[in-house]
């Protein structure tokens, strides 16, 4: 059946990100209807987002990563899925699909993408071999793994073949999955398109601390499969042999050129549509954009160029000028917990350039500036274990940094900003090149209003999201210097600061993130917004983390009420009140940390954590330590971590007040209460402060004429000594201005501002915060008194409630198909007779212990 060609017609070959973008910049600029669109795509579904494939494994469904559909909604454009085009016919200006479906272009562009490269090699098509590239292919996987793992009835090993930056991605994926995951690497180095030999060291470390193994120089060159043809191990060149029962093949990408070929366009010798600055193939009535289109010889497998070339198609198409500039090839590794970028000239190619680093293998950090010969100019960048810079330092590639260079490999909060502002042609957003300008431009001649209006006007932000807090900055200055109000808004979801929004949930009585973006926001929110909204609720109605939408909403160890260790396992924090424990408790704690293989260790904040216990073991732990009397310490949570205390009066010849009684009464009234930030008390029995109250949020140090209160210190990167709130108190009194303190600061602060900022950008400073905590000055103190007094009546123990909700104890397993199998990614040794976790290279000694099972002390 032949589809007639109406006047001004383009077919685009393919439907992923950049023919997505081709289309929306077309019929967006298209205000006269000149062309109408089809779009042939070989997938079963729309345009998903392929750079974020790995949010598969955390959560996101093929909805959540879909692409705008209203795109394709629009009245000119068709879209045909499962339409594999298989031939073009150019005399005839016509493609064919493999359904005999044949459509009519005036000018046709190729949009293929690219495929996923296989080693050639024996095996590698056996049952348990994938690629990382599609939807398909990740659900086929983790269809794999489940299947497989039940078969065996134990956790898979796996093998990732190309270390690169999708290799890393895939492997963090299969890890996900319960796998036990490791890299190889035919090279020295990992991420080697991105990555100079230290930047790789220093990753690799990073890595293999995350419990995935990697080895480099190291060849695949045989896949084995056992008798019902499922991949059982492979062969490396230097003839050793490895057991796996899964291997996902990730080095490279080749382009899909192949209709181009059987059309007889000019293809470039290594793969690729040839084209010119005007994304014109050797046809003027076909182009070629994304990964397909080779441009100076190259094919380059990253979003931000297809973009890029789409922008300029789109804009030829409608009589306008436009130019490909060639590739920006900077990137960032998109995997949970290790950051990584590279932008510019990072390998230092320039003629002259210089290169100034910095590295400290203890902390995993390695930063590299690649700059000018007069060491001016900012030729580019490897940022590996902190890549907090990279959005401020990527725009002023081939611009003066100003200032010392070295200042800028400082630790993120030491770095200074980028002296100056970014000048117009600066590119803030390399995923879709939009400049600094343009950001301007929709501040102050489209009326933008905040930073989400400005993602949706220019789509800065709208790709990997790398750039959004500097897109927040430029909007915000932008608004400043015209006089308008700059919005805080929490995020681009929530127009309304942390504060307003508390307020909004408060007085609305809204209980479901669902319902509130519904009623105070727009999208499906993010990890800036859910996070601070599920602390909201929690403070508002002190419901359980797990319960229904809430759960979904948690930072990571709120998720399973734990804090996770470099290595994976997880810390077990039983409240220990005011630091005070009977015998038959220290009993009790020695036992499981002796029966469970437990690190053990005296905090500074008086209680005792174990260390090392695996995702399943959790709930075994905690039911014996709970069944003994203790409860969860929060250590994992943005609440009240302790209550450190000296022991006062009780013991001590110095002490004037009760300093343990009064640590203890104030742990169990504000155990639990969620916050901004994670909250610390200090109690000191006399003025010569054994607590060390005054480096805390919440200092009370006794004296003859009763208890001075402190507030706003804290200890961190920047320590903050307390100051002096109230002098004089009694039990009563103080207990009131307290309560009344934390609600207000629960209720006002901002996402993760902790209280020593607070007070200080609080209208009116400590003086407005007396007024209102002891005048009552804004006549809501008989509210803050009610609400401190509703989460004291409503507390609950989270570890006690999960151990009685069968359904909240699924989540404790560490593989879904066998839940009594111990993770074979955790290994330990022998240190001062305690476990700790293995190095690298003690991994690869042998000696230690996987998995929890049995303790290998080495001699």
């Amino acid at each position: 059946m032949l589809h007639p060609a109406p006047s001004g017609s383009v077919v685009v070959v393919g439907a992923g990100m950049v023919a997505h973008r081709f289309v929306e910049s077309l019929t967006s600029r298209d205000t006269d209807g000149r062309w109408s669109v089809t779009v042939l795509g070989d997938e079963a579904r729309g345009p998903y987002d392929r750079v974020g494939l790995t949010g598969y494994f955390s959560g996101k469904t093929p909805d959540d990563l879909a692409l705008d559909p209203a795109v394709l909604e629009h009245d000119r454009v068709r879209v045909r899925t499962d339409a594999r085009v298989t031939a073009i016919d150019r005399a005839a200006r016509t493609v064919t699909t493999a359904g005999g479906s044949t459509h009519a272009y005036d000018r046709l562009v190729l949009a293929t993408g690219s495929f996923a490269a296989r080693l050639a090699l024996d095996g590698f098509d056996h049952q348990g071999c994938f690629v990382y590239r599609t939807l398909d292919d990740v659900a086929a996987m983790r269809a794999w793994v489940a299947k497989r793992s039940a078969q065996l009835g134990r956790p898979l090993r796996g093998a990732v073949v190309g270390g690169g930056l999708l290799g890393l991605e895939a492997a963090g994926a299969l890890q996900a999955e319960g796998v036990s995951p490791f890299v190889l690497q035919s090279n020295e180095r990992l991420m080697s398109a991105q990555l100079d030999l230290g930047g790789a060291r220093t990753l690799q470390r990073l890595i293999e601390a995350r419990g995935i193994e990697v080895r480099t120089s190291s060849v695949t060159t045989r896949v084995d499969a056992d008798k019902t043809g499922a991949v059982c191990g492979l062969e490396l060149r230097d003839g050793t042999w490895e057991a796996v029962d899964i291997v996902v093949f990730t080095v490279g990408v080749r382009p899909r050129d192949e209709l181009a070929r059987a059309a007889e366009l000019r293809v470039d010798p290594r793969g690729g549509v040839v084209i010119d600055e005007g994304c014109d193939t050797s046809d003027p009535a076909i182009m070629a954009i994304g990964e397909v289109a080779s441009f100076d010889g190259q094919c380059i497998g990253l979003v931000a160029p297809g973009y890029a070339m789409a922008e300029v198609a789109a804009t030829r198409l409608l009589g306008g000028e436009a130019a490909f500039p060639g590739f920006d090839t900077s990137a960032k590794l998109k995997l949970s917990g290790v950051e990584v970028a590279s932008f510019g000239d990072a390998f230092a190619e320039t003629p002259n350039a210089l290169d100034v680093t910095y590295a400290d293998p203890v902390s995993g950090v390695y930063k590299k500036l690649v700059l000018s010969d007069d060491a001016q100019t900012l030729l580019g960048g490897i940022l590996v274990g902190d890549a907090s810079a990279y959005t401020s330092l990527r725009p002023l590639v081939g611009r003066a940094l100003g200032g010392d260079p070295a200042a800028y490999l400082m630790p993120s909060d030491l770095a200074p900003a980028p002296q100056g502002d970014l000048p117009a042609d600066a590119i803030v957003c390399s995923c879709n090149g939009v400049t600094a300008g343009t950001v301007r431009e929709a501040v102050t001649e489209h009326q933008c209003a905040d930073a989400g209006e400005v993602k949706a006007c220019t789509k800065a932000g709208a790709a990997c999201g790398s750039c959004f807090t500097l897109v927040k900055k430029l909007v915000a200055t932008e608004l400043a210097a015209s006089g308008k109000e700059v919005s805080n808004g929490l995020c681009e979801h929530f127009s309304f600061t942390r504060a307003q929004l508390f307020d909004a949930v408060r007085v609305s009585g809204l209980r479901t993130f669902t319902s509130i973006v519904e009623r105070f926001g727009t999208g499906r929110g993010c990890d800036l917004c859910k996070p601070a909204l599920a602390s909201i609720l929690a403070s508002l109605y002190s419901g359980h983390v797990l319960d229904g939408e809430l759960a979904t909403m948690q930072d990571t160890n709120d998720h399973v009420m734990a804090n996770i260790q470099r290595d994976g396992s997880y810390s077990v924090v039983p409240r220990i009140p005011g630091g005070e424990i009977t015998p038959e408790g220290l009993v009790v704690i020695g036992e499981v940390a002796r029966d469970f293989g437990l690190y053990t260790k005296i905090t500074g904040g008086q209680r005792i954590d174990l260390f090392g216990a695996r995702l399943d073991q959790l709930p075994d732990i905690w039911k014996r330590l709970v069944d003994a009397g203790f409860e969860s310490g929060h250590a994992y949570g943005k609440s009240l971590r302790t209550v450190k205390s000296c022991v006062g009066s009780t013991w001590c010849r110095y002490g004037v007040q009760d300093a343990v009684g009064m640590a203890v009464q104030l742990e169990l009234r504000y155990r639990g209460l969620r916050s901004p930030h994670k909250l610390k008390f200090g109690v000191s029995g006399c003025a010569r402060e054994c607590a060390e109250a005054r480096g805390k949020d919440i200092g009370v140090i006794a004296t003859e004429a009763g208890w001075n209160l402190y507030v706003g210190g804290n200890g961190g990167f920047t320590p903050r000594h307390a100051v002096l709130f109230a002098e004089g108190l009694d039990d009563e009194g103080l207990l009131r201005a307290i309560d009344r303190f934390l609600m207000f600061y629960i209720r006002t602060a901002d996402r993760l501002q902790r209280t020593a900022p607070w007070a200080e950008d609080y209208e009116g400073g400590l003086e407005a915060l007396k007024g209102v905590v002891f005048d009552d000055t804004l006549g809501i103190a008989d509210d803050l008194d009610r609400a401190m007094a509703s989460h004291i009546d409503a507390y609950e123990d989270e570890w006690a409630a999960t151990l009685a909700d069968p359904e909240k104890l699924k989540r404790f397993q560490s593989f879904v198909n066998a839940p009594d199998k111990a993770d074979p990614s955790l290994a330990y040794v022998a240190e001062r007779g305690q476990a700790r976790p293995a190095t690298a290279e003690e991994r690869a000694s042998g000696a230690v212990l996987i998995g929890g099972t049995t303790l290998a002390v080495r001699s």
